[in-house]
């Protein structure tokens, strides 16, 4: 019986299998240790002390029709339960409150650990806009607080 000589398919199979069944491993250690960039700096508004970060450094992305970024937002001080509503949004002033009621966009939402929010933002981000946090008590206070945008996050 004549010996088959082999190709290439059947000498390197094994590696390009390993290599598959190796790839899930590098997924998961990626999603175990995600980089984030640094909270920002913590402001004071009545009795909560809140810190943003922004989720990564990307652009604005569309999301149901509106140009959105994503937040994570750090209560350091202050009760979470003592919250009615707060919303988010990036531009050259804060948007009014019937603005954030038309749609879900803008709304804070998570637990006592943090908060997450789909910031409303312009396509582009310039150096003249600013991230805008306005929070409304159960008690009917309105507490706004802003921050300048960092250089890396301007999109112009």
């Amino acid at each position: 019986m004549a010996r088959l000589q082999a190709t290439w398919w059947q000498r390197k199979k094994y590696v390009l299998h390993a290599v598959v069944l190796a790839l899930p491993v590098w997924f998961i250690y990626q999603s175990l240790n995600p980089q984030f960039p640094a909270l920002w700096q913590e402001q004071q508004a009545g009795e909560f002390k809140i810190a943003p970060m922004p989720l990564n450094e990307d652009a604005p992305y569309s999301h149901h029709n509106e140009y959105v970024k994503d937040f994570f937002i750090a209560f350091n001080q202050g009760n979470i339960s003592n919250v009615r509503q707060a919303y988010l949004n990036i531009g050259q002033s804060p948007l009014p409150l019937t603005e954030f009621a038309k749609d879900e966009e803008g709304i804070m939402h998570g637990t006592n650990h943090g908060q997450h929010a789909h910031a409303i933002a312009p396509k582009t981000i310039s150096a003249d806009d600013k991230l805008w946090i306005t929070i409304q008590t159960w008690q009917g206070q309105l507490h706004t607080l802003k921050w300048d945008i960092p250089s890396q996050f301007i999109t112009q």
